[in-house]
Formats: structure tokens, sequence, C-alpha cells
């Protein structure tokens, strides 16, 4: 992907880049030659105030299709530090250990594409360039109980001291230049797949993972497994693939966010994730369309005293966004219902009462894109009411699996899974389902279902992958 470092004046900087040139805010935001895709703008202007050059050069590129770094968002987001404050918490323990030796109560700090000048603020500038993405920053922290970021704003060209160009241009460079673990030549396009090393339920298994590993290398990516410490890397890629379990509250929203923002492919996209994992919202989307759901009323601490009248013993109560059948109980009588709910509201303002239906097995539809690539029937485990018994640590706490060929499932079950989705978008779904009666029930719709080897993927095997493969490629094609 051609690369750009877009400046007021080229000729004052010199780089070692051999793929990359160096040219004037006019010159971009004035030539034809620079408005084709697939271009990698890194914007240095003195500036990026609104309806300044270098608010423009960025306004410009995303309008172009051109991935920019600082984007339009990061720009607005550098207008309200208490935004950026309020995100810095998620890494509190780094900053207290990184400035617990700091002898005043006061430090200020440049950031230069995730590089400090003191080799003991590295981490914490990395983190700190991931969060805000702009390629220089100035940070203060102050200290009164505790440490906490005071202010982080751009820092202009104009600002950076002689002594610390060398380390602007080294740490560029850098940020250019990263090695890429396979590279073929014949390989078009880029791929990064989110994985958490340390989930002990991740939604695809190591095996599942080598495979869609595989499958992309044969469908013509560049192919790589990051984490979230990779948030700066995104803009390296074509296209994301999430295979960590997802939540709005997440780091896997906002990496989705930064990669449609960035006009990367991803799966699952950001409006999935915020519509799937939401059960106060699925509820409502699905009723409205007249899906059939078990019967379920959403409840506030104003109006959960009413509930014996409208729902009878047992029912499921659920956290609005639980995620692999947590956040989920079975409440069998009112003195259980008063005790859970107490807890429960201390972390949602809402949560869903719904109806109890026993069922053997709870019927799962993969689909993505619109077409359906798997169908299994997870049975509950034993001696329990639920397909995982997250109380029992042993090898029975989960149900038995079956496969099932799509062409063998009932229409019924198809039709209803894919008028769900369709209110959904064109991502990677599997829709939860009770049969009863003849009759299939929506129980939920998930952005990031399970893919695991020899379970879902035991009837088509390595197509499976393929399929989902095709849908990335086709999606960057389509967009180019």
């Amino acid at each position: 992907m051609p690369k750009l470092i877009v400046v007021e004046k080229p000729e004052s900087w010199k780089f070692s880049l051999h793929d990359v040139d160096v040219i004037s805010a006019d010159k971009y935001i004035t030539e034809v030659n620079f408005q084709a895709k697939n271009l990698k703008v890194i914007n240095l202007c003195k500036s990026f105030q609104y309806q300044s050059e270098g608010y423009y050069v960025s306004l410009l590129a995303e309008a172009r299709g051109h991935k920019v770094l600082p984007g339009v968002s990061t720009i607005q987001d550098l207008r309200f530090p208490s935004i950026l404050r309020d995100d810095s918490l998620e890494f509190d323990e780094l900053i207290q250990n990184t400035l617990k030796n700091e002898p005043y109560d006061r430090i200020e700090f440049n950031i230069y594409f995730g590089h400090a000048k003191s080799e003991n603020l590295n981490r914490l500038a990395l983190q700190l360039f991931q969060m805000v993405q702009a390629p220089s920053l100035r940070a203060v922290f102050s200290k009164k109980n505790k440490w906490v970021l005071q202010n982080i704003r751009p820092l202009s060209l104009g600002e950076v001291s002689e002594a610390d160009r060398p380390l602007l241009v080294q740490s560029l460079e850098k940020y250019l230049q990263r090695k890429r673990e396979f590279r073929p030549d014949k390989k078009k396009y880029d791929l990064a797949i989110l994985i958490n090393p340390d989930d002990s339920n991740p939604p695809s298994d190591a095996r599942a993972l080598k495979r869609f590993y595989r499958a992309a290398i044969e469908s013509g990516f560049n192919t790589e497994f990051i984490t979230k410490d990779d948030f700066d890397q995104i803009i390296q890629y074509d296209a994301l693939f999430i295979r960590e379990t997802t939540n709005v509250n997440h780091h896997t929203f906002r990496f989705a966010k930064k990669a449609k923002s960035l006009g990367l492919v991803v799966i699952d996209d950001p409006d999935s994730i915020l519509k799937c994992t939401n059960k106060v919202y699925l509820n409502e989307l699905l009723n409205s369309n007249k899906i059939l759901t078990p019967k379920s009323i959403v409840l506030t601490e104003e109006n959960c005293d009413s509930l014996n009248d409208k729902m009878s013993f047992p029912f499921i109560l659920k956290q609005p966004d639980g995620a692999f059948s947590k956040g989920v109980f079975k409440i069998n009588s009112l003195n259980e219902f008063k005790e859970k709910r107490v807890s429960m509201f201390e972390k949602s303002d809402l949560l869903i009462a719904q109806e109890f239906l026993p069922t053997p097995f709870d019927w799962r539809v993969g689909i993505i894109d619109g077409q359906v690539i798997y169908v299994c029937k997870y049975f509950m485990a034993s001696e329990h009411w639920q397909i995982v018994n997250w109380n029992k640590q042993d090898n029975t706490h989960e149900g038995d699996v079956e496969s099932i060929a799509v062409d063998q499932a009932p229409s019924g079950l198809l039709k209803t899974a894919l008028k769900a989705t369709s209110l959904i978008g064109k991502g990677l779904y599997g829709v939860d389902m009770k049969e009863v009666d003849g009759k299939f029930y929506v129980i939920e719709v998930n952005d990031n279902p399970n893919i695991d080897a020899g379970i879902e993927d035991k009837i088509l095997k390595d197509r499976l992958y393929e399929i989902i493969m095709e849908v990335f490629l086709n999606r960057i094609k389509t967009q180019k």
C-alpha cells in the first residue's frame, strides 16, 4: 500500500524510507493524483484545529478511502479531554506502576508514534498512542491521591524540539516499516485476526484458529494474529476478523470502530456488536418484527415487584450484556428473585425476565453474509438447564453437540434464523433457538458465535473457513 507523509514544508524533513513520499498539505488537498484509493496517509501538519489544513487532510483522506493517522474521530476526541481521561482508567495499574517513583506531583512528556524519550515511559507511551492514535502527543499527569491523566493533546511539528526530531523520525520509520510474519509476493491484502490468548472460553479454539489462518493464506491474505496491545497497528491492514468475545464496553468494540473508520472490512462490525450484545435491544427488535420469542419483560427497579402478575416461576433472569450463557439465571421462587436481582441491578439499570422453555437441546444456526454455514444442536449439560454449567469444573460442564447438514435442518428453523439476522446486518452470527411443538423461538442472536474445530465445522470441514475468508475477500474487492 503506497504511503504518504503530509507536512507543511516537505523540504525540511529527511526520512530513510524508500517507499514513502513526503508531500505538502496543499499538494495532497488539491492534486488529482492523490484522490485514488488504497493509500496510507500520515498527517504531520502543524495543526489539527477545525478548518485548518491539517484538519482537512484527515477529513479528505477519509472521504477518499485512505487510511489516515490521525483520523477525524481522533481529532474530535482530542477536543474532549474528559473522555480521554475516562479511557485512561482502563490501564490505571500501568500508570501507577510507571510513575510510582516520580519525585514530583506532576510529569509532562512527549510521545512520538508510541515512543517516549525515557525508556521507562515507553510502555505507558504506547498505551496512550493506542488510545489516541495521533503521531505526536504531549501527555500531562498529576498526582493527589494517585496519578491521573490530566491532559493529552496533539503536538505540532513546531513544538518538536531539535533534540526530539531524531526520535520523531526514528519512531515514524519504525512505525511504517514493521515486519510481517508472512508476506509472500503473491499476497495482495492484509488480514488481522484479533484473539485473546488468555481467554479460557474463546469463540474459536486453537485448532480452529489454525484453520482460519490457513484458509486466509490460501485465499490471498497476508495474515497475522493480533491482541488488544496492537490497537495502533490496525491502520496497517485491509481487514479485521475479531475472534475474541465482544462487548460494547470493551476493547473489541474500539477495535471494530477504529477498523471501520479506517475503511477496513471488519467482522464483527461495531453495529453488530452494539445490537447483538444487548438483550434489551434484541428483544425489542425481534418482537417489533414479529419474530417468535419466549415471552419477555424488561425490568427496572420500579416495576420488578409487579412481575409476579405477568410471569410464572420458574423463569429466566438475564443481564442485558451477558455472553456464553453467563449472567443468565433460572429463578424458581420469589425469594430467589429478590435476592438475585439486587446484585444484578448493581451492574445494570435494566434486566430481562424471560419465559422458561425447557427443551433437551438448543438449536444454533451459523450465518454469514445472509447464508447459512452450519447448524448444530447443543444439548443441555448433565443435570442442568443450560448447555454450559459454569458451576462445574470437570468435563461434564458442557452438553454434547450434534452437527447437522444445512439441507437436513428444518426449513422453519433456517427461515426464522435468516429473518432475525437480516435485521442486524451481513456479518457473522449465531442464532440460538428453541423448538417447542414445531415452532421455533429465537432466544438471541450472537455476533461472535463459536466456531470450534470438530464441532461447528464438522459437516463443511475446511470449506467453512474458506467461505468466511471469501466473504472478506469479496468485500475488499467490492470497495476497491
